[in-house]
């Protein structure tokens, strides 16, 4: 292993840059705004009902517009009981008329925070000229949120009964339920009637539809899918599709084929789109021409200016650590470093299992020895010693299920017999570890995993 002196100089020097405190030279005091009052109650408990009578009891003007702002900031950031609370004062206030696409907001935070049966007396207490189809699609996701397939079916039939306009985000929501209920060999009929009723599917369509055949191992049902959608003249191609597909080329071993579609969606996909990256190197990591051309996927993600995000090089790395690469997944972490990037404990201890695994045990340890140092949260490095990294690799050992018996025949031999300490992490459950070693998530169903991202704002998010 490379000297560790070089790695510790670089906490040292990112220790010293966080610890700095700026001032700016401004003077003029920007009149706080109610966003401003209510943004930072970030703990969900904190009911800001109050703070939004007191705005309004001291006098100042409350904009519907900007009350929207607020809801839909709160609700990007999973902040749901708030953003219920100030939906809720709006509309018992009596100043603000509720369209359908309010109730529709309204009838979805309900269906969050407290569950279907509250949506369903919501809805059920709307006159009948506000039960459109965004209120009878937001109670249809309520539904299939809380997996209640019988409700969501009855809903979804009475909505066609009563001439309700169906739209995709409708038969977006019935092909997600039965994903979720592990009936996706459905999923294609709901496809085909969408399309036989004149509803113009959407991205998210066909790309449940392609995940649903690819499930079931489906490769040429899924190809036509995709031929389909490539000729779609309303559709514009995203990498997400193609990261999809390329999932399902792997998983059935035609790596030819999932380098093309790879080749496609690393076409559309936005430099800043870190998410997007992250997959990208997920996907071609796992072929066995992949790590290259990872490599070179993440350096044009650092030269894109893009905001630091280490989930981007932490797939890489792990995909070296994997393939019994430990140098190279080090030399990247101690790149990262240098260059003043924040790495993880977890990472760290993925690498120490690595070199164990390998029987490399010098290495080892002085991989857990940043690992600790970065788990103290940077407050004080701290260099331990070997019986407590001893402690920490068995930790780590216990939190993945690794079998430890070749560990602790290492202690021995190293003159560190079994004691108190060492028994009391034996006995620990997998829950129950000081730092955790997890992989990232690589592949899988990505389907659902982007749902909530590729949803219309203005629209209830999908399941």
């Amino acid at each position: 292993m490379q000297s560790s002196r070089h790695v510790f100089k670089a906490l040292i020097r990112k220790y010293i840059i966080s610890s700095r405190c700026y001032c700016t030279n401004g003077t003029q005091k920007k009149n706080a705004s109610l966003y401003d009052k209510i943004s930072p109650l970030g703990n969900p408990k904190i009911d800001v009902t109050p703070e939004l009578q007191k705005w309004v009891d001291t006098g100042n003007k409350v904009r519907f517009a900007e009350l929207q702002r607020i809801i839909v900031d709160l609700r990007k950031r999973k902040r749901f009981s708030q953003a219920l609370q100030v939906s809720e004062w709006m509309r018992t206030t009596g100043t603000y008329i509720f369209t359908p696409v309010q109730h529709a907001v309204q009838l979805d935070l309900i269906g969050k925070v407290h569950g279907y049966l509250q949506a369903e007396r919501y809805f059920n207490s709307l006159s009948e000229h506000e039960k459109t189809g965004k209120t009878y699609g937001a109670l249809l996701h309520c539904y299939v949120r809380q997996h209640q397939t019988e409700r969501a079916l009855t809903h979804f039939k009475n909505m066609r009964e009563k001439g309700i306009a169906l739209s995709s985000v409708t038969y977006n929501d019935i092909m997600c339920m039965y994903s979720s209920i592990g009936q996706s060999d459905k999923v294609p009929e709901v496809f085909n009637q969408m399309k036989e009723n004149n509803v113009q599917p959407d991205n998210l369509s066909y790309r449940i539809c392609i995940n649903s055949l690819g499930v079931g191992s489906d490769i040429e049902g899924l190809e036509k899918i995709l031929t389909e959608m490539e000729t779609d003249a309303h559709i514009v191609m995203d990498w997400n599709t193609y990261t999809v597909v390329a999932n399902f080329y792997i998983k059935a071993g035609l790596k030819s084929k999932a380098n093309i579609v790879l080749k496609k969606a690393e076409g559309r996909l936005d430099n800043k789109d870190g998410l997007g990256y992250n997959h990208l190197i997920s996907l071609h990591a796992h072929l066995e021409t992949g790590m290259m051309f990872s490599e070179k996927v993440l350096k044009e993600w650092e030269s894109s200016g893009n905001c630091y995000d280490f989930r981007v090089p932490s797939v890489l790395i792990v995909g070296h650590i994997e393939k019994g690469f430990c140098r190279k997944a080090e030399a990247l972490l101690e790149h990262l470093m240098e260059m003043g990037k924040a790495t993880t404990p977890n990472i760290w201890g993925r690498l120490a299992t690595g070199y164990f695994d390998k029987g490399e045990m010098e290495n080892a340890f002085e991989s857990l020895k940043v690992a600790l140092s970065l788990h103290d949260s940077g407050k004080e490095i701290k260099l331990d010693n070997k019986r407590r990294t001893y402690y920490s690799l068995l930790k780590a050992y216990v939190a993945s299920g690794k079998e430890v018996d070749r560990l602790l025949d290492t202690m021995k031999l190293d003159n560190y017999e079994e004691d108190e300490e060492t028994l009391k992490i034996l006995s620990m459950t997998q829950n129950e570890y000081v730092f955790r070693i997890k992989e990232p998530k690589i592949g899988g169903n990505m389907v659902f995993d982007q749902i909530s991202n590729l949803s219309d704002s203005s629209s209830i998010e999908p399941c």
